[in-house]
């Protein structure tokens, strides 16, 4: 039975005398904990938040929503309070500028939000709209845009609004929001006189409903749910609400610990290196106490006692960190957040953040610590290693199962699926087990081919790469996978930001008109061409439902089995098509054929997007039903099209072919293409004011407001990447300084062998140099890799190096390295040998 009040004095004895070397192995993990603690008590908040804001998340008990008007409801005697809205998408102009901008109309009628309310500037804005006049409400950003003040008027339709309140926030609405489609708010009964909903316009209909306190909303609209299924009538309630939105910010939660939990397994890393180092470094004094007659078991218990206690520092450390983190993390994710996160301390996170950080730490310095099991007594008079292969000891072999059971519990806890905790874990040990193969193979490979003919200097600084002590492995795993996940987040973002830049593309169309009737169409048309502009493509566009696949219809498809129904959101959709008998540019036959009506008797025949109908069940051959405005339609699928919906232009999920469709209602689409921004100005002038019901979209305007949110998404993400950076550095610093000892005797020998200040600083330098290259360069490489795997098959985009932002992100890594290499050598370099022996 071992003697654990001699054993914990021993640990404490060595502890005092290494407690600057353990503090580092300290730092490791505290970056990690910190995040982790953050995010889960920010997500406990965030929960909390949302079921004590639900309702404002609504601003009602129930919404019902359709592309039809919503007539009156047997629901309606149960109201306290009702609301309607009518939104749509539609261009509006401020006068005073002659600007215009596709914005979300929203015709308002009653006391609606019944929970939060509109933040406006004045406050006194929601009190005036609703007063009574033709008043509006415009979103922050569109003010913003185009420098308008509260008092200006805006153009909406055929009416000139005053703008009497600038609209902060909507009870709901987050600010990305906001950007993509900022809102306008006008008094419904000015609605008809815009002129802006006419046939084929694509409008949207709500009624909002207030019941009385504790009223059971679930319930009372249970027995209208069938019939609500049936007039595709979506209904949305405060538990709804509160559930979906739980859910999605569960998941970005999850993503977030994710992130987290990698930069924790960084830090883990370094507690590995840390505790190699020192393990090799107590070597001597192990088989000291060997010969004292001390078991190896209690040996291994001492070490393992210090690391607990220095495990048990980092993670409360962290915990603390991480607490405080919970301040910055609400005003980071304020543009994704629908409801105002409060701050609380959370002692459950704290709790798991001190669990996770002492199991971790134990777990991980075990590796290394169990090498003190195969130091004999002898190794006071013959030096050895201790270290016994991997291969021959099964301790080990157990330790790493137990790790990789570690990562992959975990990602199971936060994912909550085997599979994705698989396909983490596989990610986590293929990534550090390629950095992993080029640290060794670079170790090899100065070991078996370093010329002789090199300079004495780079011949040092290149054996230290595989020398006793070296730091290959350990930093080109570490800052590796740092710079592999920031720069393939820099990478992708770019790709994605090149790509959608289609507007300065010449053969690409940078203006789009749409929700054009048939009777203005050559008008607009004629406009277009007085300008010497193209009209790159004209398309016509039917609305319509669909009623039955293969002779089962929406009542039937609910009564059959799970798998044998088709889904259901197939007979809820409303499907916007076109006709022609020829591809465009876009398009590519995968299967089938485009058939021509007539081509085979009467039968009509219709070609749907693959992805779309292989996703929802549907084959080649099958029978549907539409329902155009009310006129039944049988066709049959003729072929499956691939489509490049990134691609600019007039795509659809369904063709017919011409003949059957030409008689429909329908409203027109043009395509053209301006030669710079004034000209796209002047045009969407000239259209909206001869015809206010036409939406324009300038695709110029557009790339500025996808940079814009991905500007936002990506500082949200490069945040979190910063904690796997950190660490990171944190890990390189912890190195370099724990290396120092090893790197002390050295450079002691060197100079007592007559080299100079100089030459041992040029030595020192280039193995950094070397070091910070070769951890840099390993990341940079495996994000290259990394973005062209997501490039071609999730984004399916082409794959653009990005050379110089990689060239700057190696410059910026290896500069680093370098200067905390010089400043943890300056004391080698500068003091004479005989004084640092004595302080040795």
């Amino acid at each position: 039975m071992p003697d654990f009040g001699w054993i914990i004095k021993m640990a404490f004895r060595d502890f005092r005398k290494n407690i600057s070397r353990l503090l580092l192995f300290v730092s490791s993990i505290v970056v990690g904990i910190a995040a982790l603690v953050a995010i889960s008590s920010f997500g406990e908040n965030l929960t909390a938040d949302i079921d004590n804001q639900a309702k404002e998340l609504l601003g009602a008990d129930l919404v019902l929503e359709n592309s039809k008007e919503i007539g009156e409801q047997s629901i309606d005697s149960a109201a306290t309070q009702m609301a309607s809205e009518v939104n749509f998408a539609s261009m509006v102009a401020f006068p005073e500028t002659g600007a215009s901008r596709l914005t979300q109309v929203r015709a308002l009628e009653g006391a609606f939000p019944f929970y939060g309310f509109f933040e406006t500037i004045p406050a006194s804005g929601d009190a005036d709209f609703r007063s009574g006049g033709k008043k509006a409400l415009v979103e922050k950003t569109l003010m913003a845009q185009f420098n308008a003040e509260v008092g200006d008027q805006i153009k909406v339709g055929e009416v000139l609004f005053t703008v009497v309140g600038e609209l902060q926030s909507v009870p709901g609405q987050t600010g990305i929001t906001a950007s993509v489609a900022p809102a306008v708010y006008i008094p419904m009964d000015y609605l008809e006189e815009t002129g802006l909903v006419q046939y084929g316009s694509r409008v949207n209909y709500s009624r909002y409903f207030q019941f009385a306190e504790g009223t059971d909303v679930d319930a009372l609209i249970k027995p209208y749910d069938e019939q609500w299924e049936e007039d595709r009538v979506d209904a949305d309630t405060v538990e709804y609400r509160k559930r979906s939105t739980g859910r999605s910010f569960a998941n970005l939660s999850n993503f977030l610990s994710l992130v987290a939990f990698i930069a924790l397994l960084l830090g883990c890393v370094g507690v590995a290196s840390a505790v190699n180092v020192f393990v090799k470094e107590k070597l001597g004094s192990v088989a000291v106490l060997r010969c004292l007659g001390v078991s190896s078991r209690d040996v291994l218990l001492i070490y393992l006692t210090e690391i607990m206690i220095m495990g048990l520092v980092g993670a409360v450390l962290g915990s603390f960190l991480g607490t405080l983190l919970q301040f910055v993390l609400p005003v980071v994710f304020a543009d994704f957040l629908p409801v105002e996160v409060s701050f609380g301390i959370s002692w459950l996170s704290i709790g798991f953040g001190v669990i996770t950080g002492l199991f971790v730490s134990v777990l991980f310095a075990l590796l290394p610590l169990l090498k003190v099991r195969n130091v004999s007594p002898m190794a006071t008079l013959r030096p050895e290693t201790g270290d016994s292969t991997l291969l021959k000891d099964p301790l080990r072999w157990l330790v790493i199962v137990g790790i990789l059971g570690f990562i992959w519990g975990f990602s199971y806890y936060l994912l909550g699926r085997v599979d994705f905790a698989f396909g983490f874990t596989g990610f986590v040990v293929f990534a550090f087990g390629i950095l992993w193969a080029v640290a060794q193979m670079i170790i090899w490979a100065v070991r078996k081919f370093l010329p002789i003919s090199f300079t004495y200097t780079l011949r040092q600084s290149l054996a230290n790469l595989y020398r006793p002590n070296n730091q290959t492995v350990s930093l080109i795993a570490t800052i590796g996978l740092g710079t592999a996940m920031i720069s393939t987040l820099f990478f992708l973002q770019n790709q994605l930001l090149e790509e959608a830049k289609f507007a300065d593309k010449e053969d690409q169309p940078n203006m789009l008109m749409f929700d054009i009737q048939t009777a203005q169409l050559e008008d607009v048309k004629a406009k277009i061409e007085s300008r010497d502009l193209p009209i790159m493509q004209e398309v016509a566009i039917v609305t319509m439902q669909l009623n039955e696949i293969n002779g089962v219809d929406k009542k039937e498809n609910e009564e059959l089995s799970k798998e044998e129904n088709y889904s259901r959101f197939l007979y809820n959709r409303e499907f916007r098509v076109t006709y022609r008998d020829t591809l465009i540019s876009s398009e590519t036959l995968s299967d089938g054929e485009l058939i021509p009506l007539g081509a085979r008797g009467d039968s009509i025949f219709v070609s749907f997007e693959k992805g779309f109908a292989t996703g929802n069940g549907l084959a080649i051959g099958d029978e549907i039903e539409f329902n155009v405005q009310g006129r039944p339609i049988k066709a049959y699928i003729g072929s499956f099209r691939d489509v490049k919906f990134t691609q600019v232009s007039t795509n659809f999920l369904v063709l017919f072919p011409e003949g059957v469709l030409d008689q429909a209602p329908k409203f027109h689409v043009l395509i053209t293409k301006t030669t710079n921004d004034r000209q796209a100005a002047d045009v969407q002038a000239e259209i909206v004011r001869a015809f206010p019901n036409i939406s324009i979209i300038n695709l110029g305007t557009i790339v500025a407001t996808l940079e814009e949110i991905l500007g936002k998404i990506s500082f949200v993400i490069q945040f979190m990447a910063f904690f796997s950076i950190a660490t990171g550095i944190l890990v390189l610093i912890s190195s370099l300084i724990i290396s120092k000892y090893q790197r002390m005797r050295e450079s002691i020998l060197l100079r007592t062998l007559g080299a100079s200040s100089t030459i041992v600083s040029k030595i020192n330098t280039l193995e950094y140099f070397f070091l910070g290259s070769l951890a840099s360069l390993s990341g940079i490489i495996l994000s290259f890799g990394a973005t062209w795997l997501l490039s071609e098959f999730v984004f399916n985009i082409p794959f653009r190096g990005a050379w110089f932002e990689a060239f700057v992100l190696y410059l910026s890594i290896t500069g680093l390295t370098i200067v905390l290499g010089w400043l943890n050598g300056r004391k080698i370099i500068n003091q004479p040998p005989m004084e640092i022996l004595r302080g040795t």
